[in-house]
């Protein structure tokens, strides 16, 4: 027995020394924790694990952990992760913003006038169930992870691993180690209320904080020797740190979370915990710092690391090739999940086909097109590499947006129509499965509507009715309603008038290369503008200068590449019209068929990150009968979605230089002073009279200059800004204020 005793101690003494200096036989295991920005400091730990030489067997994650670890065990190393993450704009993949250019004409106007967008069925407002669908950060996931698609057992990717959701209708954990890996880190990373839920084999998953923001117990079970943990979850917070309703919420929600972690701290052989208590779970701005104390973190346990490298490894971990190649083959599409929206329909806006090689930048802006029109909740895929010939098959599944009742708000300021409150009712598949209504009530110092149905054919021919209603009261040019006699009589230069609009339009448009819109209709217009500046018979009765209905043709032709309506730093813009009046009631006595064509046109490019130059230039012109002057252009004043021929010059106030044609060039400096904050440099130069085209006056040194210099903020509510304009012909000088977004 004695003999036994002593070799039984002989074989154990031998094997904590070879695990010391060799450890050919255990198996490591890492638990990443959950932590939102704060798990970056996952990646900070896992260079230094690299550079040590240690051989993770198996990796598990929760939430952020679940992402980082997940590319860690798809091939990618400590170094990988942090020049990706560095480069990601969390904002655009947090508030899922899809690039400009992916939306279609009429959403792209949508998303730039309202501040607030909710459900509204059965005339009841509904909240939406996350602030982002996550297609954005689905579709990265699925980018970084195509070098794996094929694999569905997450046991047979470069390391194994699993991460940990939670099923929202029975609040049970649920271990994810197989299927599509980009869904399974979209689900355990699907914070409540940020991200909408994830479907995975009919279960209704979340993020899998709730229940199990550290799977210590799971990883053991995969029969791990040794387990590394990572923790960046919050401790509890002290009386003085409790400052606010919402850190007193947050400290109940961490008391289970920081109870578990007592004895899952105690199962943990090498724990890490790095110091990012001044770090929230949205500091992503913060990350190079999160990463570097992830990284001091895990140097100071360098000593016992270093006793996991095992006999001849040259490295703990062989870079794989990760790249995504610039072009992939599209071999075969399955679509599933479309019930009111056609194959062709998705087909078309994805712009794909069946063996078809594309770059993936294309792709990807296929994605953004179906996306951006609002029809879908979301749009899963995965990209499984085809059996018989190379490339890939699209699997892609799709969930159809139930809700087709919004209600929109928005406020805004200017100088022109003063303030306003805008509610909007936007009806989809109101008659037919593509198409939408929207109609906005605009309340304030001038109340106006704006109501549009439009039937979305895409490529083939659409059909849309427009009517609007605007009105306001200025001080305007008295040669816009004038003649020369009566300027000459009266003395006037300007009349405090009011206008009142109501145009309406029933038109076709098709579109072109995706950017291009082209379109034909038909307008009724009716025009008033009455005054008391002047007086008839001695009477104070207004003086009507137009109550007048037109009737004319329309066709248009636009293109808009910029990234962003406001504050443009790349792209074109192309936007031409040519209305034929045909009619006119008998009001204008006067009246004979007359054309005004116009366009404008520009190119926004950057210079640097904080520098961008947007350049443009317009011009426009009357053809036949002279004596209606009330739709001739008029330049004056600041802003955008100017009605009729009202065309934005600075330097000038609303509406003060008038005439039958003109020509404008204007060049803004735009420098990001912050994010979001804009500090512009504006020029523009005209000439504007009648018949400038034929005199030749066209072609002349401009006879009007204004410049102006503005400080700007991007909001949720839309550009607040303030600019302070002068014009050296003049001798005066101008301040421009809005608020929100133009409508």
């Amino acid at each position: 027995m004695k003999y036994i005793l002593t070799l039984m101690l002989f074989f154990v003494c031998f094997e904590g020394i070879s695990q010391d200096t060799e450890n050919d036989g255990v198996k490591v295991g890492l638990v990443l924790s959950g932590g939102g920005a704060k798990g970056l400091a996952h990646i900070g730990v896992l260079k230094v694990i690299d550079s040590l030489g240690v051989k993770v067997d198996y990796v598990a994650g929760t939430s952020m952990g679940a992402i980082i670890g997940a590319l860690y065990a798809s091939g990618y190393t400590g170094n990988q992760l942090d020049s990706i993450f560095r480069v990601i704009d969390f904002d655009n993949l947090i508030n899922d913003d899809l690039p400009r250019d992916s939306k279609a004409f009429y959403e792209r106007d949508n998303s730039e006038k309202y501040a607030i967008t909710l459900p509204f069925e059965n005339f009841k407002i509904k909240l939406p169930s996350a602030l982002s669908r996550g297609q954005n950060t689905y579709s990265l996931f699925s980018k970084l992870t195509l070098h794996v698609s094929e694999i569905n057992n997450f046991s047979e990717l470069p390391i194994p691993f699993f991460c940990i959701a939670t099923n929202v209708e029975t609040g049970q954990a649920v271990m994810l180690d197989s299927g599509n890996l980009a869904q399974s880190m979209m689900a355990s990373g699907a914070l409540p209320s940020l991200f909408q839920a994830v479907n995975i084999g009919g279960q209704v998953l979340i993020d899998g904080g709730v229940v199990n923001n550290y799977p210590v117990d799971e990883l053991r079970s995969k029969g791990m020797d040794v387990i590394i943990g990572v923790d960046v979850q919050d401790g509890l917070a002290t009386r003085e740190e409790l400052a606010s309703a919402l850190d007193v919420l947050v400290q109940i929600n961490n008391f289970r979370t920081i109870n578990d972690m007592k004895l899952k701290i105690k199962k943990t052989d090498i724990y890490i915990k790095p110091d990012i208590k001044d770090y929230s779970v949205v500091s992503f701005s913060e990350g190079s710092k999160i990463i570097e104390n992830g990284k001091q973190a895990t140097v100071e346990k360098a000593n016992v690391l270093k006793r996991l490298v095992r006999r001849n490894q040259i490295a703990s971990k062989q870079k794989v090739n990760c790249a995504v190649n610039d072009s992939i083959t599209i071999n075969n599409i399955v679509i599933k999940g479309n019930e009111k929206y056609t194959r062709a329909y998705v087909l078309g806006k994805l712009k794909l086909k069946n063996n078809e090689k594309i770059s993936y930048e294309r792709f990807n802006n296929g994605i953004n097109n179906l996306v951006a029109t609002n029809n879908f909740d979301s749009f899963e895929y995965k990209l499984n590499r085809s059996e018989d010939k190379e490339g890939y098959d699209l699997i892609a599944n799709l969930n159809e947006t139930k809700t087709t009742t919004f209600l929109k708000l928005g406020v805004h300021f200017d100088d022109l129509y003063k303030s306003a409150a805008l509610v909007n009712f936007t009806k989809k598949r109101w008659l037919f499965d593509n198409d939408v209504a929207s109609l906005d009530l605009i309340l304030g110092d001038n109340v106006r509507y704006n109501f549009e149905y439009f039937i979305d054919n895409g490529f083939y021919w659409s059909i849309g009715l427009r009517s609007r209603y605007h009105q306001f009261n200025k001080d305007i040019s008295a040669s816009l309603l004038l003649d020369d006699a009566q300027l000459t009589s009266t003395g006037l230069n300007k009349i405090d008038a009011k206008l009142q609009d109501q145009t309406n339009q029933m038109y076709v448009q098709t579109l072109f290369r995706k950017d291009f819109a082209l379109s034909a209709g038909l307008e009724h217009k009716r025009l008033e503008i009455k005054t008391e500046t002047l007086t008839t018979n001695n009477q104070t009765n207004r003086f009507v200068f137009e109550s007048t209905d037109y009737l004319s043709v329309f066709g248009g032709l636009r293109l808009d590449t910029y990234n962003n309506k406001y504050f443009p730093s790349s792209g074109v813009y192309f936007d031409g019209d040519l209305h034929m009046y045909i009619y006119a009631s008998s009001f204008n006595e006067t009246f004979e068929n007359f054309s005004l064509a116009k366009a404008n046109m520009g190119y926004a490019f950057s210079v640097s990150n904080k520098l961008a130059f947007n350049v443009q230039t317009g011009g426009g012109f009357k053809i036949g009968d002279r004596s209606t002057q009330a739709l001739d252009f008029a330049l004056g004043g600041n802003g955008n979605n100017l009605i009729n021929n009202f065309i934005p010059f600075v330097g000038y106030d609303y509406i003060s230089l008038t005439g039958n044609s003109f020509v404008k060039a204007s060049l803004t400096a735009d420098y990001q002073l912050f994010k979001k904050h804009h500090i512009t440099l504006e020029g523009n130069w005209a000439n504007v009279d009648d018949n400038i085209f034929e005199t030749g006056e066209w072609f002349t040194l401009p006879d009007y200059r204004g410049y102006a210099l503005g400080y700007a903020i991007e909001t949720f509510i839309g550009p607040i800004q303030a600019k302070y304009s002068y014009s050296p012909e003049g001798n005066q000088s101008y301040w421009f204020f809005n608020v929100g977004f133009w409508f």
